[in-house]
């Protein structure tokens, strides 16, 4: 089994910046793309940013320019970077992953961590 463990969420003012993190153990072979969603209330889930095991970045049009994705390998971990927020990007923000545990592939959630962005 592997467990996603999201931190840094908060509360920040307008055009302020904030950076999360999600670190993944457990029954770990190997861990393939890492993505943050996020979800708001009345909202569906949404893909806000995704990073491959080799550094290949997407990202929502929502938040291109302003949000950077990256991972440490060496310590399973993933990073959002998140500058200019702004008041809709409100929401609590889930890690997934596809991960091998040495048995087989499969997708894993965080439990997610509020992202509150208001003056």
């Amino acid at each position: 089994q592997v467990q996603l463990l999201e931190s840094g969420g908060g509360l920040v003012q307008p055009g302020g910046s904030l950076r999360v993190s999600c670190v993944a153990s457990g029954s770990i072979f190997s861990i393939l793309a890492m993505r943050w969603y996020r979800q708001a209330p009345g909202h569906e889930r949404e893909l806000v940013a995704g990073i491959t095991s080799s550094g290949f970045t997407n990202y929502a049009e929502s938040v291109k320019g302003r949000f950077t994705i990256s991972r440490d390998n060496a310590k399973n971990t993933v990073y959002l970077q998140m500058n200019s927020l702004k008041p809709e990007d409100t929401a609590v923000y889930y890690c997934n992953t596809n991960a091998n545990n040495g048995i087989a592939v499969s997708t894993y959630w965080g439990q997610g961590t509020q992202v509150t962005v208001s003056s």
